[in-house]
């Protein structure tokens, strides 16, 4: 069971209904105003540069080693979730878990707008079966283990600059707290089989693919981890909640 503590909740103002009208209106307008902000973000991100790419990654796939241009599956645009699941690991990280919680449904929809979508991992691709398999997911899930492809977009670092603050990551340098980090990352391909590497984003970048906390964002605890060790503390594989 989760907590369901009183926190955002108790001694909350509570008011006669043309006020709450009144209040909600208001709010309204800044939502409408981030709504508005919003798209032109989202338009400015598909007005950036692309880059080519030039290496010839190859990835282990159920289907037996495919290139980058095949991941995307006749389509033009290709997403890659940064999954964190490295060869060393235990298992893969609880919290992209919690984001591959979201896929599933997203795939029909994706391939109806050009758009094929995969999850890539270090992890040898038999690891990767057993856990997709274990979760009930119907995602692609590709290993990436035997290819550059994860430190050269910026998920993954070597285990010295991962330790001193020197791994590049979000555009910086940081302690990195792994050698492997969350991500997405965003390619598309022309009529001549050329592939580009178009936008790619990490940490808080991430968080529109995650339905559930947009749903708790717009309750009234939020996603109610300022009293936790650390946010999505209460992240869990979602076969082990309540045990």
């Amino acid at each position: 069971m989760g907590d369901h503590g009183s926190g955002g909740i108790a001694d909350h103002s509570v008011v006669a209904h043309e006020e709450w009208l009144a209040a909600r209106s208001v709010f309204l307008k800044k939502e409408k105003e981030f709504t508005r902000l919003r798209d032109e973000l989202n338009r400015d991100r598909r007005a950036l540069p692309w880059e080519r790419v030039a290496k010839p990654y190859e990835f282990d796939t159920p289907d037996g080693p495919r290139t980058l241009a095949a991941l995307f599956d006749g389509r033009s645009q290709l997403v890659v979730y940064h999954f964190m699941f490295g060869p060393e690991s235990k298992g893969p990280c609880s919290h992209c878990s919690f984001w591959a919680d979201h896929f599933d449904g997203t795939l029909i929809h994706l391939r109806q707008r050009d758009v094929a979508f995969v999850a890539a991992s270090r992890a040898p691709l038999e690891r990767i079966d057993a856990f997709k398999q274990r979760m009930g997911w119907r995602f692609p899930w590709v290993s990436s283990g035997r290819t550059d492809f994860n430190y050269d977009f910026q998920a993954s670092f070597s285990p010295e600059d991962a330790k001193s603050g020197s791994a590049y990551y979000n555009y910086g340098t940081t302690r990195a707290g792994g050698v492997d980090r969350e991500g997405i990352s965003v390619f598309c391909q022309d009529a001549a089989g050329q592939v580009y590497h178009t936008y790619s984003a990490y940490a808080r970048g991430i968080d529109l693919l995650s339905g559930t906390y947009n749903v708790l964002d717009l309750v009234p605890k939020g996603r109610d981890e300022a009293g936790l060790p650390s946010p999505q503390a209460w992240v869990r594989y979602h076969d082990t909640y309540g045990k």
